[in-house]
């Protein structure tokens, strides 16, 4: 047990523990230290050029994929995912994967809007605005999480590297396509969907190597060895 609590505190709660740190710093770096030095000078302009081109079209593309990274949504493909991947591979090291790889990224993201409360773009808003402020973007950072997390157990899986390029290309669309939705539908700055994809995907590479990495032995005493032969446990 007490072996299993050292690899928790060391691959999991200290690593997201100075991801919290990162995100704030980029948070005090962008909203006060280099606020009227570019690129940040132009993001309000950014915002007003894509609430110009709004269409009907657009309109309804932006929703569909505002609505893919909305909570309600995000848990429940989270859950239905792990699910299935526990019914598929028989096992708990990929559901425990995704499901804490999108928990460590809410948990940054919400502490993080805390300590940077940041005003949303100066431009119509189409969507409700939720509590929280803008930096970092919720939606992004919970779609990258996700959908990044399940095209890393996909891309495992696959065969092939054309299976593998496929897997990526095809999840990748879907944090792409909502960092540009938040930013269209007037609820994020360029710099809060860019801090999303350091968030989201830092969880998951922090997640990975806690509970994908083969080498982990959470609470097994090691064997002792005596050159290359491997000797059972004593007791």
């Amino acid at each position: 047990m007490s072996e299993t609590v050292v690899q928790i505190v060391r691959r999991v709660l200290l690593p997201v523990s100075l991801l919290l740190g990162l995100m704030v710093l980029l948070g005090v770096l962008v909203t006060r230290v280099f606020a009227r030095t570019w690129p940040f000078t132009v993001e309000d302009a950014v915002n007003r050029e894509l609430a110009a081109d709004r269409t009907g079209d657009w309109n309804n593309i932006s929703l569909v994929f505002s609505t893919l990274a909305s909570t309600q949504m995000i848990v429940v493909v989270t859950v239905l995912v792990a699910l299935a991947l526990r019914l598929w591979l028989k096992r708990w090291r990929e559901p425990l994967f995704l499901c804490a790889a999108v928990t460590a990224q809410a948990l940054v993201f919400l502490l993080t809007t805390l300590a940077i409360d940041r005003r949303r773009p100066a431009v119509e808003h189409m969507d409700v605005s939720p509590p929280t402020s803008s930096f970092p973007s919720g939606h992004t950072s919970a779609a990258v999480a996700l959908y990044v997390g399940i095209a890393v157990l996909m891309a495992l899986r696959a065969r092939s590297t054309g299976a593998k390029v496929a897997w990526w290309t095809l999840l990748l669309m879907v944090p792409l396509g909502v960092a540009m939705t938040r930013m269209y539908r007037g609820m994020h700055h360029p710099s809060d969907v860019v801090a999303s994809f350091v968030n989201g995907g830092t969880c998951v590479a922090i997640m990975a190597r806690a509970v994908l990495d083969r080498g982990l032995r959470w609470g097994r005493a090691k064997l002792p060895t005596v050159g290359r032969r491997v000797l059972p446990a004593q007791g």
